[in-house]
This record gives C-alpha cells, sequence and structure tokens, in this order.
C-alpha cells in the first residue's frame, strides 16, 4: 500500500500532543488507505489537508522552552529600528498597514466564504460513501442528464422503481433510499399541518426507511431504530414539535392532521438541521405512502446510494448498467439512457449538466472569487513592496552604516524580512477587527451564517502572515541589501531606471487586476438588471398566485371564489394554472402527437392546463388564431393553444386547425401564442402546448389585482379565501418576486463584486497615493527649479499627474482584451444575454481614471504650491 504524505506525517507527529498521536494518526491513515484506490493524488491532497486541519490549540503540545542562544540585543536593536522608522513615517506605514490590512480582510472574507460553501453536506457521517444516482441520455442526437430516477407507473397506485433492484443484486450497495420534496415544483409547494387549531404551513420531504441510516439527522425523542416505519409514520423536526406540541417528547406518539385528509403519526423527533444541509425539511413522511396515499405525490425524486466502505465506484457503476439497461431502454427507445454516480456532497457546487454528465454549477463562483481573493491580496503586497522600495533613499545611509561596522548582506535580508513580517502580524490584527466589526453584514450581503472565531484554523492565520509577510517584503529586503556603501554613503541614493521601470510595472499590473474586476462587475451588474427587468412575454406585476388545496380542489369552491373576488375593485382578474407560469418545470416528450409527425421525431414541451381567461389575465400575445373561450362549447375538449417555438420544432406549416394529441385528449390547434419565458432566462424557450381544463385537483389559482392599494385588495382576497377555504392559511406569493429569487446567485455575485472590486481600486489607489507622496519629497527641488525658470502652478500639476494617469491608461488598454474574454465566457452560459458593448469598458476606464485623478490630485496640488524659496533654500 502506498505510504501517506511523509512531510506531512512528520509535521503531525512534531505538533501532536502525546495523548492524541496515536488515535488521530491511526484515523488518518485508515482513511488514507480507503481513499487511495481511487485516486492515489486525492488521498494524497485530503490527507495533507486533514493534518493541517488538526493543527489546533486542542492538539498542539505545549509550548517547550527555547534551549538554544538567541543575539537578544540583535533582536531588540531590529524591533526598537523597526518601530522608530514606522513612527518617523506615520503617513507611509499606515499606508502600508490599511493598504495590506484591507487586503487581508478581503482574502479572509472570501475564504471564509469558500469554506462554507465546501462544507455544505460533509456533515453526515457517512459522506464518503454517498452517492446520488442520475441518469444520461440523447435525445435528437443531443446528450442530456439530470437527477432523475427512472420509473413507471404501473396502474394509479403503484410505481415500478427499476433500480430497486441493485440493493438484491450487487453485494457493495449498503443502502438505498428514494426523496422526494413536497414543496418544489412543479406542482410543489409548502404543506399544511393541523394539531387542534393550530394550523401551518410547513416544508416537507418523503424518504424510504433507510434514510436515518445514511444520512446524520439525529433523533432526539421517539423511535430511535426505524422512525419511518408504517404507512402512517411521520418524522418531525425539533421546530415542528415545538410548533404544535411545546417540546419534542410530548410530540412522540401523537396525531397529526396532514392537508386536511390524511391522520399521521409522530414516530420520532428528529434535530433541525444545520444551516449547510442541502436537504430542507421539517418532516419526513414514509416513501409507501407517498407512493400510494398522498395526493400531490411529486414524479420527481432524487435516489441516493450509500457504498460499503472500499468498494470500487466504478466498477459499481457498470454493474448497476448491466442490471439496469434492459429494464429503463424500452424497444424503440432512442434516449440510450445510463446511470451515472456522483458522490452526494459534490451536487450542491456542481449541479449543472454538460455532455450528460454533472459539470459545473456554483462551483465556478467559488473559483473565481477564489482567484479574486488571491489577487487582491497580491494586489496589497505588490502596494507594500512598491512603498518599501520606493522609499529605500530613506534607509539607504543605515544600510551603509551597518554593512560598514560588519553587517552581512544575509543580516540586512532578514532584517527587513522581519519588519515585513512585523506589519503584517500588525496588518493581520487590524484585519480581524474588520472581519469582527463587518462579518454581520457579510452574512447578511451573502446569506450565510458563517460564526467568527471558529471559521479559519490557527495555521491558515500563521500561514497568511508568513506569505504576506515574505512576499511582500522580499524585493525591498533583498533590493536593500544589495546596495553599496560606497555608493549610498557618498551623497542621495539615485534609482537606476530600471528600478523605476520595476515600479511602474509593478503600477500597472495592479492596476490592471483593479480594471478587470471593476470591469466584470460592471457587466455582472448589468446581466443580472437585464435578466430581472427583461420583459418575458407576460405581464408578471400586479400577478400573484397560491396554490389549490382543501376546499378549492372542488369546482363549485373554486368557482365561488372566482365569483366573488372578481367583485373585488382591486381585482381585475381571476383564473388557474396547473403550474406556476414563471417556474414550468414539467417537460414531457412522448405523450405528444401531432399531425405529420414523423417516426422518431421527439420535441420537449413544457405543457399547462388553464382557464378560459388565462390568456387574457397573463396578457399573452396571440399571432395567430384566437384564444380559449366559453363561448366555443368545444374548446374544453378539442382546443390547444401552442406557441411559436412548438411550431417551429414541429416542423409544421398553417398549423391552425390541425390535430394535436396530449395524453388521452385530441384536438385541434386553435391559437399561436407569441413566444414566452417559462423558467429564468439561463434557459431558452420551449415549446408550449397549452389546453383547458377549468376545474382540477391541483396547481395554482392566479390573481391579477389592479394598481392601487394592493393591502385592502390582499385583505378582501384571504377574508374570501378564508370563509371558503378554514382549515389553510392563506400562503400566496407575488410572481414578481418569486421570478426575482430565481436570480439570488447573480444577485449575490453582483453585490460582491462591488465591494471586491471598491476595495482593488482602494487599495491600488493608496499605493498609487504612495507613490505620489514619495514622489513629491523626491521631486521638490526639480518642480522649484522649474517654477524659478517660469512654469506656473497649472503646468507643474499636470507635469507631476502625467506620469501617474500614464500608467492607469496603460494598464486599462491591458485589462480591456482579458476582461472581453472572461467575461464573454461568463455570459455565454446565459440563453439571453447583454452584449459586451465598448461603453462599458469606456466606463470603467472613465471611473479607474477618475479614482487615479482624485488621488494623486491633492499631491499634484501639494507640489505646485511649494514655494522656490523653501524647496531650494539647501542647495
Amino acid at each position: 500500500m502506498p505510504y501517506p504524505p511523509k512531510h506531512a506525517v512528520k509535521f503531525l507527529r512534531w505538533f501532536c500532543r502525546e495523548d492524541y498521536i496515536e488515535e488521530i494518526e491511526g484515523d488518518l491513515f485508515e482513511q488514507f488507505e480507503s481513499r487511495h484506490r481511487y485516486s492515489l493524488l486525492k488521498a494524497k491532497g485530503r490527507f495533507y489537508l486533514e493534518v493541517l486541519m488538526h493543527f489546533r490549540l486542542d492538539f498542539i503540545k505545549p509550548l517547550q522552552p527555547i534551549t538554544y542562544p538567541i543575539r537578544s540585543a540583535m533582536l531588540k536593536n531590529y524591533l526598537r529600528v523597526t518601530v522608530r522608522n514606522q513612527i518617523r513615517q506615520p503617513i507611509f506605514s499606515a499606508i502600508k498597514i490599511l493598504g495590506l490590512s484591507l487586503g487581508i480582510s478581503c482574502f479572509l472574507f472570501i475564504l471564509m466564504w469558500v469554506q462554507d460553501e465546501y462544507r455544505v453536506d460533509k456533515f453526515h457521517e457517512n459522506e464518503e460513501n454517498l452517492y446520488n444516482v442520475y441518469l444520461s441520455g440523447k435525445a435528437e442526437g443531443e446528450p442530456f442528464g439530470n437527477y432523475s430516477t427512472f420509473h413507471r407507473w404501473v396502474d394509479t397506485n403503484q410505481m415500478e422503481i427499476p433500480i430497486r433492484e441493485v440493493t438484491h443484486s450487487i453485494p457493495e450497495v449498503q443502502y438505498l433510499n428514494f426523496y422526494a420534496t413536497g414543496y418544489e415544483l412543479p406542482w410543489g409547494s409548502p404543506e399544511t399541518f393541523q394539531v387542534g387549531d393550530i394550523i401551518h404551513n410547513l416544508e416537507g420531504s418523503r424518504a424510504t426507511e433507510d434514510f436515518f441510516n445514511m444520512f446524520s439527522c439525529p433523533i432526539i425523542a421517539g423511535d430511535k431504530e426505524n422512525p419511518l416505519q408504517g404507512y402512517s409514520s411521520i418524522a418531525i423536526s425539533r421546530k415542528m414539535a415545538e410548533l404544535f406540541f411545546e417540546n419534542p417528547k410530548d410530540a412522540v406518539g401523537k396525531s397529526i392532521r396532514y392537508e386536511d385528509y390524511l391522520d399521521l403519526i409522530v414516530t420520532a423527533v428528529f434535530e433541525d438541521l444545520p444551516s449547510y444541509s442541502t436537504l430542507k425539511f421539517d418532516f419526513l413522511i414514509n416513501w409507501k405512502s407517498h407512493e400510494t396515499r398522498l395526493d400531490r405525490a411529486s414524479n420527481h425524486f432524487l435516489t441516493t446510494l450509500q457504498l460499503r466502505s472500499g468498494s470500487n465506484v466504478t466498477k459499481v457503476t457498470e454493474d448497476i448498467n448491466r442490471i439496469l439497461q434492459p429494464l429503463i431502454n424500452e424497444e424503440g427507445s432512442s434516449l440510450d439512457l445510463t446511470v451515472g454516480l456522483q458522490p452526494f456532497s459534490d451536487r450542491y457546487l456542481v449541479s449543472n449538466f454538460e455532455k450528460g454528465v454533472p459539470n459545473g454549477g456554483r462551483i465556478e463562483y467559488v473559483r473565481i472569487f477564489g482567484g479574486v481573493a488571491f489577487f487582491i491580496l497580491l494586489l496589497a503586497c505588490i502596494n507594500f513592496m512598491n512603498l518599501s522600495t520606493a522609499n529605500s533613499g530613506r534607509r539607504a545611509k543605515e544600510i551603509g552604516v551597518r554593512k560598514v561596522v560588519g553587517s552581512t548582506r544575509k543580516l540586512i535580508v532578514r532584517q527587513f524580512l522581519g519588519e515585513a513580517v512585523f506589519l503584517s502580524v500588525i496588518s493581520l490584527g487590524v484585519s480581524l477587527v474588520f472581519l469582527y466589526l463587518l462579518l454581520p453584514y457579510f452574512n447578511a450581503l451573502t446569506g450565510k451564517q458563517i460564526p467568527f472565531g471558529t471559521s479559519i484554523p490557527y495555521l491558515w492565520l500563521l500561514g497568511l502572515v508568513l506569505f504576506t509577510g515574505l512576499m511582500a517584503g522580499a524585493y525591498p529586503a533583498f533590493f536593500l541589501a544589495s546596495l553599496k556603501p560606497v555608493k549610498v554613503l557618498a551623497g542621495p541614493l539615485r534609482f537606476s531606471p530600471s528600478s523605476q521601470w520595476l515600479r511602474k510595472a509593478l503600477t500597472i499590473f495592479q492596476f490592471s487586476l483593479s480594471s478587470i474586476l471593476l470591469i466584470a462587475t460592471l457587466v455582472v451588474s448589468r446581466q443580472t438588471h437585464f435578466v430581472q427587468a427583461s420583459h418575458l412575454g407576460y405581464d408578471r406585476e400586479n400577478l400573484l398566485y397560491f396554490r389549490v388545496e382543501g376546499e378549492f380542489a372542488e369546482k363549485e369552491n373554486y368557482e365561488l371564489f372566482k365569483t366573488q373576488a372578481t367583485k373585488l375593485p382591486g381585482v381585475a382578474l381571476v383564473d388557474r394554472s396547473s403550474e406556476a407560469p414563471h417556474t414550468m418545470g414539467f417537460e414531457v416528450t412522448d405523450p405528444i402527437g401531432w399531425e405529420g409527425k414523423e417516426i422518431g421525431s421527439q420535441v420537449g414541451f413544457k405543457p399547462a392546463s388553464v382557464g378560459f381567461d388565462f390568456v387574457q389575465l397573463m396578457d399573452l400575445d396571440l399571432v395567430e388564431g384566437r384564444g380559449f373561450s366559453t363561448q366555443f362549447s368545444t374548446d374544453s375538449a378539442d382546443a390547444f393553444l401552442i406557441n411559436e417555438e412548438a411550431v417551429k420544432q414541429m416542423g409544421m406549416e398553417n398549423p391552425i386547425g390541425k390535430w394535436v394529441s396530449a395524453w388521452d385528449k385530441k384536438g385541434h390547434i386553435i391559437g399561436i401564442l407569441k413566444d414566452y419565458h417559462t423558467h429564468s432566462l439561463y434557459e431558452s424557450i420551449k415549446p408550449v402546448i397549452i389546453d383547458v381544463k377549468e376545474y382540477e385537483r391541483f396547481g395554482v389559482i392566479l390573481v391579477r389585482t389592479n394598481p392601487g392599494d394592493i393591502q385592502k385588495t390582499l385583505a378582501g382576497i384571504e377574508k374570501i379565501y378564508r370563509a371558503i377555504n378554514p382549515n389553510y392559511p392563506f400562503d400566496f406569493q407575488f410572481i414578481d418576486e418569486e421570478y426575482q429569487n430565481l436570480y439570488k446567485s447573480e444577485q449575490v455575485t453582483s453585490k460582491l463584486s462591488y465591494v471586491f472590486a471598491l476595495l482593488a481600486l482602494v487599495i491600488s489607489s493608496l499605493g498609487l497615493l504612495g507613490l505620489a507622496i514619495f514622489s513629491v519629497q523626491y521631486r521638490t527641488k526639480e518642480m522649484g527649479i522649474r517654477r524659478v525658470l517660469g512654469a506656473t502652478a497649472s503646468q507643474i500639476m499636470a507635469l507631476f499627474s502625467k506620469e501617474f494617469l500614464q500608467l492607469v491608461a496603460i494598464s486599462f488598454l491591458v485589462s480591456t482584451p482579458i476582461s472581453w474574454i472572461l467575461m464573454s465566457r461568463w455570459l455565454s452560459k446565459f440563453a439571453y444575454r447583454i452584449e459586451l458593448s465598448w461603453g462599458i469598458f469606456a466606463l470603467a476606464g472613465i471611473i479607474a481614471l477618475g479614482i487615479a485623478g482624485i488621488t494623486i490630485g491633492s499631491q499634484s496640488l501639494k507640489v505646485a504650491s511649494i514655494s522656490p524659496v523653501d524647496s531650494l533654500k539647501n542647495e
């Protein structure tokens, strides 16, 4: 067996206490042994990471007294000189410390956010052996993939799921779990529970009996062995138990009314799920009830397998496909379905599918912001480097004297590296204060619950101090140590053209990175505004919906509500739909047929069943034909509306009047709708097919309100609702608000981009300010001579500013093509996006030049206002 990384093992044995080392080392070796079978490189990487994560006060050996001699006098001298130099030059010191503190603060904020993203779903004890099942296939020659599980309905009360066979046929599969949410679309929403007079809408799921064996969800009361055994069993959270029964123990064995038609028995109470769990539920219902007794049993569910430790995932995947291929690929099917396995904890970050397999998702934002964190820290280090080098003229004689009295180059390098690390420690302290004060606002901005103090291992802070100190101080230390005593003691230090060009190159690099961040921020902001403000093909303003439940499943009650609500002054129209129009997630292929359909032709349709007033209520445009109408008695049984994209993909010419079949209904096309969006703008417009079913036992009721006093209108609607449906809360949503929630990731990204771009510009401007201050000191006599020879104050200011503004202009020219490439790639994932116009880049350039101009303007004015008498009096 390959041995774990020897350096990591040595480091562990060096710092770890003797009473812990045997247990920790044994666990790490055992985990390495199980991991290396899949990937030796990943196993070594995880070993390094876990060793570092154990570098905590709990496990570190007590500090031993230092036994080797230290030249304390020399260290005291170095420390005294460092402190005196910082006090002697307070402005330079403040700029260096502030710039480094901002860079470290930004790095720590992003680091904590990235760490929080990576810890999602990692808390399960069996996490390393849990795998999601996904389907891959081809439709019309194009690969596709999703997390759905292949199944078929044998009859209305029996679902056939072929993958159930694997637990009996493949010994490596220890447990199998089906998991379906009751609140996710299509057709999902929070469900209603009642105990006595207490009624609440809660979000929950359904799962098989092995759920609690697979996932770390501690049972705090009730049956810990098999809490989901039995058709009528329900496990509830601590929160739900306290809502209905005051405490968990009182909840066990009690009856709770589900959706006002089914009584369930509380068999167990589990601890509330942590915020970093992707599984969100306040209750779990037995899977058998989901299949046979629940009115709204979702067809979409996730399958998770737990493999035995040491199982070969590739072999298990091959065995699963060998068993399932004959069962899921029916004769004549062109989908060519295959089953794949993905580590359970990867789904949160890698949830998109590319060429039929999981690839991309939130991981892209994690990588982007990880890079941003490193580059902002790099900007801060460059600031420190630039300012230290520019200020080296003041330290030149000190270096010369030290060398004359016997100091070596090595000792001088150590001295200045020590100074840089010392300032890095101070900067870290300042940044931790920033972190403590600003973390609540950062959590509110990102929607996280990151605690202060426990999120970052101590070793990371130590490494950060050493990294920033050594990186920021390396060049100044070696530059100063290379100075010749004869040269620096003979007169003022003169900088060579090469050293000046290096500082200019670093300044250009700084502002190039800042400009890239600024351009990216403007693009992300405009794209986010574009997708949120785009016209979707229907009017989403003043449009609300609530789901059909309870008494509204009956025809006469829905009709009564529609009649009474329409009489309210604030209500324009009422209608219904099988799905909320902004998140039509259901898509079908095989059940749809049409006149002229070729054999093997498949089109994915978004279906909906609506009321007669749907087109008018949604304000949809008809490009041909007519909408549904009660004046035509045949519309309920013999009429379909389709959109332009459906006509295009079906290959129809003159579609009005041609027949279409959907499930058990065959009718004719009566109208063509102008294309409208049925989901977010990530997704291109899909074919839509709509029929009339005025009365259904599921779906949503849509209400179009008039502009005006919305609170009064809502109160009137709620009064009518409660009179008809008293056992259910009036739980409604505005479609406009729900649509905005589809872009939460982009909204967070946009806000974070603004913050980090601003920080990058501030850090770069601090560096520019420091260089300008140095230039004022260095060129004072030159400007005095120019004033004596007749130069005006404005000419002096222009001359002084020109050099710095040229650097900013060059950095903008460097950053523009890089930004263009990066943002073009980011925008490509949107089906509908803005164009990268030159206006965005011009605006970024103006902002960068404006900030730079303001930064150096004060110093330009200062140098222009210096009296020639004062600047030349020492000559």
